[in-house]
């Protein structure tokens, strides 16, 4: 199931590329969840990285798309955003939101099956990735577990080092112990948990990573992380 979001004030372009969007799911064998918003204040106030897709006009009332796809980006950095517009003029600026490309109006059929072809192949692509969503600073964020190089324990939160830089959320570490270990992860201390494909090398007590850090193994962890390594390598 793909879920898409189509932000679009005008009730009849919104119609319309729905029945697109049924339109291609039959021809392609698709599935697709489509929710309809009305302004991008919409979609910004209560977005949680629940779409996968999203067809978002440029020119709306109270938030236009270009001011809610910079703030969504802040908050979600996979989302694919397609714009729908009536001008290449706004339609441009949309590159600097990583924006899919997009589409003019009246909007035509085959445009527009080819481009949300390209976002559903990049979607399929990326459901093959493992993503968690993380509450940072009042904001749900989706992380690439392909990216999360360790995380650690401090306290009450914890903190996930990420090849893009550390984010803060709140713990306890079991809880990510438990929803990574099937995808790779292991514990190597009571304070830290190790992306597996990280793991450069094991010298006496300390596990390097490819970045560099050096993290020290528990007696108490040892061969059970040993054992998980071995059995990734594997």
């Amino acid at each position: 199931m793909i879920n898409v979001c189509i932000v679009e004030d005008e009730v009849e372009q919104a119609n319309l590329l729905k029945n697109y969007i049924e339109q291609y799911g039959k021809s392609h064998k698709e599935e697709f969840d489509t929710e309809h918003l009305l302004d991008g204040l919409d979609l910004v106030e209560d977005y949680k990285s629940q779409y996968d897709i999203i067809l978002l006009d440029i020119q709306m009332k109270h938030m236009d798309g270009m001011a809610a796809a910079e703030r969504i980006r802040k908050m979600d950095s996979d989302v694919i955003i397609i714009f729908i517009t009536s001008t290449v003029q706004y339609a441009v600026q949309g590159y600097a939101v990583d924006a899919l490309g997009y589409v003019l109006k009246p909007v035509p059929y085959n445009q527009f099956e080819q481009l949300f072809d390209k976002a559903t192949q990049r979607v399929r692509a990326r459901q093959n990735h493992v993503y968690i969503k993380v509450s940072v600073d009042d904001k749900q964020i989706k992380l690439d577990c392909n990216n999360i190089h360790f995380i650690e324990s401090q306290r009450n939160n914890v903190v996930l080092h990420c090849s893009d830089g550390d984010y803060v959320t709140q713990g306890p570490l079991k809880k990510f112990e438990e929803m990574l270990a099937p995808h790779g992860f292991s514990k190597c201390h009571n304070a830290y948990v190790i992306n597996l494909s990280f793991v450069e090398a094991i010298k006496k007590e300390e596990v390097f990573l490819t970045d560099g850090t050096a993290l020290p193994i528990s007696r108490a962890k040892k061969k059970e992380f040993m054992a998980a390594l071995t059995e990734g390598i594997l």
